[in-house]
């Protein structure tokens, strides 16, 4: 068989793999969570990992990911919710489902107090346990004096993130050479913020269509009615849509705190409603960062910097004899862009009605829970090794690429480095 036919049936395969994912209403109605969009926490894999080409060994990995489980980021994401209710039950309009949901975001704002961001107990484990798998995955890479250099945004919930990771790391091997930082030297490629990009994307069309699919997929009436006794308060003094978009993040962001085993806020919602809100969630997602020509089809380059210093650092590890691994920690707003700039899974496919999203495979919850995370993994026989292969995980998953391969899940890395630096190259000189 000629190498592109072996190519395009490795390609077909991958897509067809990919294609057999349950839809998002089928998931969602058998895990509610889900349904918290960048709330999910953190949800280790399940299958095991294709081994490598004979002769081929791990010896360097390159990572960026999310910081782990935090509680909601603004003191309005608490206290919204529980000043509607309070007022509502100052006024004796409250049902027996409204109070008992007001005890419950008494709870939540309690245990959230002073520490709107903060990374949870949950979130510490996360990291733990994500580096331990990975060192027990790739034990070359991590190999008695082998260096590990980790990098931070200066968020507390991500420089947690990472010393969580470290110390779990000297637990498993103290012979480590690890070094770390947290610096704004760093932020030009760690968390990018391009501000012509993000001005695109808010533009007028891509209001007017986020707008009507929300109109479309509304669903709060009946759940936030059944919090109010009084149909007159409810219409008149109630903003249910507000309320109901506060309290469905907190539903969302308490399988991420210490009360996750205490309660849930999800029996308010029936397994449709969760869908409608979740779908209004992932557009929200999707407008923000893919390549939708809604908000200007540029979005995910906004990780260039990122990607390239990624590659470049690759390049120079390729040249030791016992690189190890960089780690860096951020945010979402960071890995979900780069996941659609490298096409990992088809995140780079651009999709201009809204209502194709599932149908084309882009579900949020799939790329951005707490704790998400890219990883690179190289593979060599030996320093002399010229044809050095890669694989790229997507939450510790194998993912596939949108370049051409005969050995997947793995990838030549002059191929995936060619494909990359020649979008890379394009843009800059769109730019110019």
């Amino acid at each position: 068989m000629k190498r592109e036919s072996v190519f395009f049936a490795l390609a077909m395969c991958c897509l067809a793999l990919l294609a057999q994912q349950p839809l998002p209403q089928e998931e969602i109605a058998r895990n509610p969570q889900l349904s918290a969009s960048n709330n999910l926490a953190y949800q280790a894999p399940a299958t095991a990992q294709t081994p490598a080409p004979s002769g081929k060994k791990a010896f360097y990995l390159s990572h960026y990911g999310r910081h782990g489980s935090r509680h909601l980021t603004k003191v309005k994401d608490y206290d919204y919710v529980l000043d509607a209710l309070q007022k509502a039950d100052e006024k004796g309009k409250l049902t027996p489902l409204g109070k008992d949901v007001l005890r419950r975001v008494k709870l939540l704002c309690q245990n959230a107090y002073g520490r709107w961001g903060d990374l949870t107990p949950l979130g510490g484990q996360q990291h733990r346990e994500i580096v331990s798998r990975m060192m027990s995955n790739y034990p070359d890479v991590f190999k008695g004096a082998a260096h590990v250099d980790a990098r931070t945004t200066m968020v507390p919930r991500c420089v947690l993130s990472m010393t969580h990771t470290i110390q779990q790391m000297t637990k498993q091997n103290p012979k480590l050479n690890i070094t770390f930082d947290a610096s704004y030297h760093d932020m030009s490629y760690m968390n990018f913020q391009d501000k012509a990009l993000v001005n695109k994307a808010n533009n007028e069309r891509s209001r007017k269509a986020y707008d009507a699919y929300c109109r479309r997929h509304q669903s709060w009436k009946r759940a936030m009615a059944s919090l109010i006794s009084d149909s007159v308060y409810f219409r008149k003094h109630f903003n249910g849509e507000r309320v109901n978009y506060y309290l469905f993040r907190l539903a969302g962001n308490v399988q991420d705190t210490e009360l996750r085993d205490e309660l849930t806020l999800y029996d308010i919602y029936t397994s449709e409603e969760l869908l409608e809100n979740w779908r209004m969630e992932n557009a929200y997602w999707y407008l923000g960062y893919s390549f939708s020509s809604l908000n200007g089809g540029k979005q995910p380059y906004s990780q260039r910097n990122l990607l390239r210093k990624m590659i470049q650092q690759a390049d120079s590890c390729l040249l030791l004899p016992k690189p190890g691994a960089h780690l860096r920690f951020g945010h979402e707003t960071m890995v979900l862009p780069l996941v659609c700039l490298m096409g990992i899974n088809g995140y780079d496919t651009a999709v201009d009605d809204l209502e194709l999203l599932e149908q084309k495979g882009w579900v949020n919850y799939r790329i951005v829970p707490m704790g998400c995370n890219i990883q690179l993994v190289f593979y060599r026989k030996n320093l002399q090794d010229k044809d050095v292969l890669v694989k790229v995980l997507l939450n510790e998953r194998e993912a596939v690429l949108p370049v051409k391969t005969d050995v997947a899940p793995y990838y030549h890395w002059s191929d995936v480095r060619e494909h990359y630096l020649k979008m890379l190259d394009a843009y800059v000189s769109e730019v110019e």
